[in-house]
C-alpha cells in the first residue's frame, strides 16, 4: 500500500525531555522512582518506564523517596506538599507549560480575571489553573456562561489546542464587551506544526491514521482536524488496533502521530501498513 507520512509527527521536545529526565533519574538511582500521574499520555511509554522502575502514584500523600513531576506539571500546593514530606523532586514539566503557569500567576497578580481556554479535567489545565485563584476554564461556547459579567480578563490557552479553536473562543469572549482583555498566546508551536502537517497530508490521501494514546489531547485534536477535511480518519494506539476494513477501497494512506507517540510505534505501523495490499 502507498503510505505517506506527515512532514512533522511524533515526539515533541517537551516529551523527549520528560522521558530523558525519567530515564536518567532511574539510571542514577537504580530504579524505584514514583511518577505523580502518568509521565505522558502514551501507554507504551508508561509500560516501558514501569519496567525500568518508574511507578505511577495518584496522590502526593503516597510519595516517598524520589518523585518525578510529569510533563503536564503540577500546582504550587503539590510542590509544597512534596517538600513537606521530604521527598526528592525531579521536575520534568514541559517548559511551555511552565511558561503558561508563570503567565497565569502574573495575570492574577496584575488584577486580571484569569480565563483558561482548555479542558478543565486535563492535567495540564489543572496544573496551570492552580497558579491563580478563581480561574475560569472554558472550552466550548456553552462554557462562556461561567465568565464574570465585567472587569478585566486575561486569557491563556491549553498548549495543545489548535489556533483555530483558541481564536474562535477568544472572539466569543471579546464579543461579551469586557472593558479590558489581555490575550497571551500559550499554544505550543510543535503541536501547531504537527496540526498543519496533518491537515496538509489529509488533503492528499484516501484514509488517515493518527497514532497515539487515547487519552492524549493533542492526538485527539489531530484526528479531529483530519476528519474535518472529509477524509476517513482512524485514531489508533498502534498496529494492534488496525483492521483490514479500514483500508477497504483505499490505495493511499496517510500517517501522523501525536507529540507523545514514540518513533518505534510509528515505524512498526508504517512498515506493516506498507506490506498490506491496497484495498
Amino acid at each position: 500500500m502507498d503510505v505517506r507520512l506527515a512532514r512533522k509527527l511524533g515526539f515533541c521536545f517537551g516529551v523527549e525531555r520528560a522521558i530523558e529526565t525519567a530515564s536518567r533519574s532511574l539510571e542514577q538511582r537504580g530504579g524505584d522512582i514514583s511518577s505523580l500521574g502518568e509521565i505522558i499520555h502514551n501507554r507504551q511509554v508508561v509500560e516501558k518506564l514501569a519496567a525500568e522502575g518508574l511507578h505511577v502514584i495518584d496522590d502526593p500523600d503516597e510519595a516517598t523517596g524520589t518523585v518525578l513531576i510529569r510533563s503536564h506539571g503540577e500546582g504550587p500546593e503539590v510542590f509544597e506538599k512534596l517538600a513537606r514530606r521530604g521527598v526528592e523532586i525531579v521536575d520534568a514539566t514541559c517548559v511551555l507549560v511552565k511558561r503558561a503557569q508563570h503567565v497565569v500567576e502574573r495575570l492574577a497578580r496584575e488584577g486580571y480575571q484569569v480565563v483558561v481556554i482548555g479542558q478543565a479535567e486535563h492535567p495540564e489545565v489543572k496544573a496551570v489553573s492552580a497558579y491563580a485563584p478563581d480561574v475560569v476554564c472554558v472550552d466550548t461556547p456553552e462554557d462562556l456562561d461561567r465568565l464574570p459579567a465585567g472587569g478585566k480578563v486575561g486569557i491563556v490557552c491549553q498548549t495543545t489546542h489548535s489556533p483555530e479553536h483558541f481564536g474562535g473562543m477568544v472572539g466569543r469572549i471579546v464579543a461579551r464587551g469586557y472593558p479590558e482583555v489581555r490575550i497571551v498566546n500559550t499554544l505550543c508551536q510543535e503541536v501547531r506544526d504537527r496540526q498543519a502537517a496533518a491537515v496538509e497530508l489529509a488533503g492528499e490521501v484516501d484514509v488517515m491514521f493518527v497514532l497515539g494514546g487515547k487519552q492524549s489531547a493533542n492526538t485527539r485534536q489531530l484526528a479531529e482536524l483530519c476528519a474535518e477535511r472529509g477524509v476517513p480518519t482512524h485514531h489508533l494506539e498502534g498496529w494492534q488496533d488496525f483492521a483490514a476494513e479500514m483500508v477497504a477501497g483505499k490505495t493511499v494512506a496517510g500517517v501522523t502521530a501525536g507529540a507523545s507517540t514514540p518513533k518505534w510505534v510509528i515505524e512498526e505501523f508504517v512498515g506493516n501498513l506498507r506490506r498490506h495490499p491496497p484495498g
